[in-house]
């Protein structure tokens, strides 16, 4: 079988192969490494490659299917993950200089769910430092670049995961999300990217567990390998408290299992806290829209004016930083990123007022979402604003330029659609919906009630086969 159609083969196909002794794991595993050596110099998609550890485990893959045993659902099929979760005895660098000697003593839950599904890790992937922004870069590992253009970012802050995905070097990568770091990479690399409902999928690494907003999900190139990726990573842990009363994953509604959407109802978001929208990504995101009425749903622009309390949001996300990272400075300043240490400096700026104001913007906000479901089954926005920044952008101190027009920061001007989600918890999913004038690709994010993750997989799925974009690959060696 050639390379290429190795690399770019879903996740559930190969593991099907592989169940019919018709794909070796050993000849999977091996032209992916190959594939990684040949675009890490490219993409520094990377931090840590297992070369001999990923070896290993294919060939005891492959014994266990000659010698017939029963094989999990995912037997055999490589994935990455974030540098930022947790693996045992593998280094867990948080993207930080900090870190580099960090060596976890057990896996995290969602690891250790990958491998039970027999998954077998390739390494960890990229990420900003402790994941403060939206493009992958920093002191500790260089650039991450996104591979349809080196000279724009992946997006972050699971940029190398996406990066990776997107460019064949593994189908299934595992990121986080907490202001948008799955979805934003995955809608600048042209996947699909999941952020699930808050408690679906457990985040033991939560600093504060009761007030979570942070997110591991699957990034992968088709919505059937999210799907299963997903239902294989949900589940309780005793770690995050937030798991332990989850909605779980409901299944797929009744009235979505067919090819027709007669009856559903669908909000349309043109703007969250942006004032502008790049022209092409506007247009991809009312293709999308269009696709879905062509099924038989009925598409309305949302009027209702909501608080999107992006200023709130900040103080929360940089009084974070504060508290967790200041302790690292007298030692460690020289070699933070300083995009982090401007973060932790305006963080400090915010009294306790500020902060308690805004956690209770976070219920009005949620409660307005609800609202919303009460006349619409899902909403649909644009996932970025526009196509993926330069790989060198400055988050702390450049405005977003949309259509050659400044549009603010990153959070106002570029990932406005996504960090609302984080904090209401409600699930959001990316799916490719084109591509602009720059040859980038675009996304169009759907958002559902909290539990129903897989009827928006199942909407996804739809745009999959009505709007396909699996046929486009960027340039690799």
């Amino acid at each position: 079988m050639a390379d290429t159609e190795l690399l770019f083969m879903p996740a559930t196909q190969a593991a099907a192969l592989i169940r019919r002794r018709a794909l070796s794991p050993v000849e999977l595993t091996r032209a992916v490494l190959d594939a990684i050596d040949r675009e890490q110099p490219r993409l520094n998609a990377f931090v840590t490659v297992l070369h001999d550890q990923a070896m290993q485990d294919a060939r005891t893959a492959e014994q266990a299917v000659m010698d017939g045993a029963s094989l999990p659902p995912l037997h055999g099929v490589p994935v990455h993950v974030k540098d930022q979760v947790d693996t045992a005895g593998i280094r867990t660098s948080h993207g930080s200089a900090i870190f580099a000697d960090n060596i976890p003593a057990r896996d995290d839950i969602t690891v250790t769910r990958l491998r039970q599904a027999g998954t077998i890790l390739l390494g960890k992937t990229t990420m900003s430092e402790f994941g403060n922004k939206g493009v992958t870069e920093g002191p500790a590992f260089g650039v991450s670049r996104n591979p349809w253009d080196l000279s724009r970012t992946p997006g972050g802050s699971s940029g190398g995961g996406a990066a990776a995905v997107a460019a064949g070097l593994g189908p299934l990568g595992l990121g986080t999300d907490g202001a948008g770091s799955v979805r934003l990479p995955a809608a600048c690399c042209g996947i699909v990217g999941v952020k699930q409902t808050l408690g679906a999928v457990p985040w033991e690494a939560a600093a504060d567990t009761f007030a979570n907003n942070v997110y591991a999900g699957p990034m992968t190139r088709t919505v059937s390998d999210a799907a299963v990726m997903l239902s294989l990573i949900a589940g309780p842990s005793d770690r995050d408290v937030q798991s332990l009363r989850g909605p779980g994953l409901a299944p797929v509604s009744p009235a979505l299992i067919g090819g027709t959407l007669h009856g559903l109802r669908i909000g349309y978001i043109p703007r969250c806290c942006n004032a502008r929208v790049q022209t092409e990504v506007e247009a991809n995101t009312i293709a999308s829209l269009d696709a879905l009425a062509a099924r038989g749903a009925h598409v309305e622009e949302v009027s209702d004016t909501i608080d999107w309390m992006e200023y709130p949001g900040r103080i929360m996300y940089q009084a974070g930083f504060m508290v967790s990272c200041s302790a690292y400075l007298p030692e460690w300043h020289n070699q933070m990123d300083p995009v982090l240490l401007a973060f932790i400096e305006r963080g400090g700026t915010f009294s306790l007022k500020e902060f308690r104001e805004a956690q209770f913007a976070r219920t009005r906000l949620f409660r307005a979402i609800q609202e919303l479901f009460t006349r619409y089954d899902v909403l649909v926005t644009p996932t970025l604003t526009r196509t993926a920044l330069p790989a060198q952008f400055d988050v702390a101190n450049e405005q977003v330029e949309i259509d050659g027009e400044p549009s603010g920061i990153t959070r106002q001007g570029w990932s406005s659609y996504m960090y609302p989600f984080n904090l209401t918890g409600h699930p959001a999913v990316t799916i490719p919906s084109g591509f602009a004038a720059d040859g980038l690709p675009t996304g169009v994010q759907l958002v559902g009630p909290w539990g129903r993750d897989m009827d928006l997989l199942r909407l996804g799925a739809m745009l999959e086969e009505d709007r396909p974009w699996g046929q486009h690959r960027p340039n690799t060696r």
